[in-house]
């Protein structure tokens, strides 16, 4: 286990200065921790996000999340960045930026035609990766809404899965010790096509044994949410960039719902 003890000194853990893997853990981890994706590293990936460190042992972690990688290195190679965790990369995938817009179509494309040949039959696979010249980027969001439910064919409750696997925002009403009340926006279902409604009181998880990515939220503050667990506190372009490439990939899954 890391010594957070010896490695947090000179870094302090703060949304405006937070490094790229550190981004990465603080989506990342409630879905691990929930066992849906990554590998059994649990509780060291925390720890190393905790303390803002990155060291070769964490990148092999962080690359058994296999469903981010591509994404993560299509961004990088689109804007000429060699890093896949660098941070500007690891908030366009999660959250969206600029850097979206500079990934060509055609190796989105052929990267999902690639990735899911021998998941999909002809006929699906083309109607995922024909979301691409559609308009689709390279975002989390894109992912669940498209890619994800197809490929995983989920069953049970659908709508619900969806919505607690997008990044979602919400701004604090109250604070109440590892928990915050918030007002989200829900993800429903309204004349068989998927719908943002208006934002709803909802409570969510900000701490796991006293620790947590969301320490200094405030009410008033929004924050991003990923399977009812607060990643961070988001900034207002943060925030606007997260909705608008939420309903962007809304949008276009509604294309062929």
């Amino acid at each position: 286990m890391l010594d957070v003890a010896n490695v947090t000194t000179n870094l302090p853990v703060l949304p405006s200065a937070v490094a790229g893997t550190s981004r990465f853990i603080r989506y990342a981890f409630m879905p691990n921790h929930l066992h849906y994706c990554g590998g059994d590293d649990n509780r060291q990936i925390f720890d190393y996000a905790l303390a803002a460190v990155r060291e070769p042992p964490l990148d092999t972690m962080l690359r058994k999340f296999t469903g981010a990688m591509p994404y993560l290195s299509l961004i990088a190679r689109g804007n000429g960045i060699r890093d896949p965790f660098d941070e500007r990369v690891v908030e366009a995938y999660w959250i969206g930026n600029e850097l979206l817009e500079r990934v060509e179509v055609g190796d989105l494309y052929g990267s999902l035609r690639d990735r899911f040949a021998k998941q999909l039959s002809p006929r699906l696979l083309e109607l995922v990766a024909a979301k691409a010249p559609a308009g689709a980027r390279p975002h989390h969001g894109f992912h669940v809404f498209d890619v994800w439910r197809n490929v995983a064919r989920l069953d049970g409750d659908v709508l619900a899965t969806l919505d607690n696997c997008r990044i979602s925002w919400g701004q604090v009403v109250t604070i109440d010790g590892g928990q915050l009340a918030v007002e989200r926006p829900p993800l429903v279902l309204r004349g068989g096509k998927l719908v943002l409604d208006p934002a709803r009181p909802e409570r969510v998880l900000r701490q796991i044994d006293g620790q947590g990515f969301a320490d200094f939220a405030q009410p008033g503050d929004w924050v991003s949410l990923h399977w009812g667990w607060v990643c961070e506190v988001l900034t207002e372009r943060q925030r606007a960039n997260l909705e608008r490439y939420t309903r962007l990939h809304v949008a276009i899954a509604n294309q062929t719902i």
